[in-house]
């Protein structure tokens, strides 16, 4: 078989791809204005997907055991206890703590 590529026919295709360009650039705005309402949709989507998710019981518990309690050596509490009895000023700086602890 010959393939038809006259100059005729050439013309022609690219007469219609240049129509085409033209229909789809003349509404360029609008094509551009639907995409960034897709794209906000679908973000939207995702939050609201995103929110109402909750974890699963073995995910708690895999949190719960991975995060460590907080330890305080007794000897450093029957230290800090005694410093307080013995020093006045120790036990001013407890006192105005106790009283306002966010104050530096």
């Amino acid at each position: 078989m010959k393939e038809d590529t006259s100059p005729a026919k050439k013309l022609s295709l690219n007469a219609s791809l240049m129509q085409a360009w033209h229909t789809v650039a003349r509404y360029s705005t609008l094509w551009f204005v639907l995409l960034l309402v897709a794209v906000y949709g679908f973000v939207l989507f995702r939050i609201q997907a995103a929110q109402t998710a909750s974890p699963t019981e073995s995910e708690q518990s895999s949190q719960l055991q991975a995060t460590a309690t907080p330890h305080i050596d007794p000897h450093i509490v029957e230290q800090m206890h005694s410093l307080q009895d013995h020093s006045v000023n120790v036990k001013t700086l407890f006192d105005q703590a106790r009283s306002n602890p966010f104050n530096e």
